[in-house]
């Protein structure tokens, strides 16, 4: 296991360092002279940030400081996301690059004449502006003599001259192609999750409960970056809705209760007739469950460990996450849903997907989930749908329906492209209404 850990990385450290290099080439090294200011303040950037990022990365699981890890975390994850969307954005520009060399050579076609050719006016078009310089005055008719460094001077510099203007072009584009991404990106975190609203129609559900609107929340993830404030505006805006119920199905934090307790306070206001639950995200095993279990208690929020609700109309489950399975705490369905009545509509809260196959089991109706982030950066959505049944949006697997949320916050980076957070209002609707 040592073994496997080290390969790996010493993989990701390799990788990491080709892809900086090749940044610095396109963006320092092709761009900038030698010496001077710009490529040096370039190089040290090349080494600093890396570090910081990798610093940001280990600090929590290292015991530093929550002071350290909020200074290491806004610089280190925002260079991860600046990272891709700048070697995405440079890719693209391999393919502009030899283009636009072609299209400046043919605009700028070379027109040195061959040595010791000479010009109507009877002067080397190449030789004679040399000897000028020199302060050689060239009688008309008479002989010049050139040197091939005077020949091939011109073309040389004029060459490197395009090739520095085309690095400079693409290096330029690229930049504000991949900073714009990064920076409408952060806006949208920080800005706070849009609502969604859909119509999900149970079978068992009676007329009763037609309507019945659940506000599902997951991954808000408070932690160095994501705080107090963020919190605020996630339960500001799920209030708004006026839900009948609130389900937290995890992820609320990347962290312990000691430093981000103060962080989840607004969680305290959420406002519905029925309630707020919660259910233990993957990250909760990271940052202490128990004492996050007993926390969101102490702010009125109703944990369902492996537990069962009725309320009017359904029944509310709620099962552990399966990284609780390491601390002899993972899902159980069979203490959730075994012993209930099967005539009425079952809703389950559980944070990942890959346990839809368990709710089809316990004949589960719909199942609300988190924890993909819908990909959070494009086009990470392609690798988690690699690992989730669904990566967002609702589905259906046999009788039991499956909705996944974005979620509410972000993980590492503060960043989100292609995968704007939600909070998604699910109203239940009976078939006999």
């Amino acid at each position: 296991m040592v073994v496997v850990f080290a390969v790996v990385l010493i993989v990701v450290v390799a990788l990491l360092a080709g892809v900086h290099r090749y940044l610095w080439r396109r963006f320092v090294g092709d761009t900038t002279a030698p010496g001077s200011a710009l490529r040096r303040v370039g190089t040290v950037a090349a080494f600093v940030l890396p570090l910081l990022s990798i610093g940001a990365l280990v600090s929590g699981q290292a015991g530093a400081p929550f002071w350290l890890q909020q200074v290491l975390a806004w610089p280190g994850y925002l260079w991860l996301a600046c990272l891709l969307y700048l070697t995405l954005a440079l890719l693209v520009g391999e393919a502009v690059r030899p283009l636009l060399r072609r299209a400046l050579d043919r605009r700028r076609p070379e027109r040195a004449a061959p040595a010791g050719g000479t010009t109507a006016a009877g002067r080397t078009s190449v030789g004679a502006p040399a000897e000028e310089r020199a302060g050689a005055l060239v009688p008309a008719g008479a002989p010049v003599r050139t040197t091939p460094a005077a020949v091939s001077e011109a073309p040389t510099a004029a060459a490197t001259s395009r090739r520095v203007f085309v690095a400079r072009a693409v290096g330029g584009a690229a930049a504000v192609a991949g900073f714009g991404t990064v920076g409408y990106g952060t806006y949208g975190v920080l800005r706070g999750p849009r609502t969604k609203r859909i119509t999900v129609p149970l079978a068992k559900l009676p007329r009763s409960a037609h309507g019945f609107r659940i506000a599902v929340v997951s991954d808000i993830h408070l932690g160095p970056i994501l705080g107090h404030a963020h919190t605020r505006r996630v339960v500001d805006a799920v209030n708004a809705t006026r839900p009948d119920l609130i389900a937290v199905v995890g992820d609320l934090v990347d962290g312990s209760v000691a430093d981000l307790g103060h962080a989840a306070e607004p969680l305290a206001d959420l406002e519905a007739r029925y309630g707020s639950f919660f259910v233990t995200g993957n990250h909760e095993y990271f940052s202490g469950a128990a004492e996050w279990v007993d926390h969101v208690r102490e702010l009125g929020l109703h944990p369902l460990e492996n537990a069962r609700v009725e309320i009017d109309g359904f029944d509310l489950a709620g099962v552990n996450d399966v990284a609780g399975e390491s601390e002899g705490q993972g899902p159980d369905f069979d203490r959730a849903l075994g012993d209930r009545d099967p005539a009425r509509a079952a809703v389950l809260m559980a944070h990942q997907p890959v346990v839809i196959d368990d709710a089809v089991a316990h004949g589960v109706d719909l199942q609300l989930s988190g924890h993909t982030h819908g990909g959070q950066l494009w086009p990470g959505n392609l690798v988690a749908e690699l690992a989730n049944p669904t990566v967002a949006g609702l589905e259906r697997y046999g009788d039991t329906q499956l909705y996944v949320s974005r979620g509410a916050g972000a993980w590492g980076p503060p960043v989100r492209v292609g995968a704007p957070s939600d909070i998604t209002v699910v109203e239940l609707a009976s078939r006999q209404a």
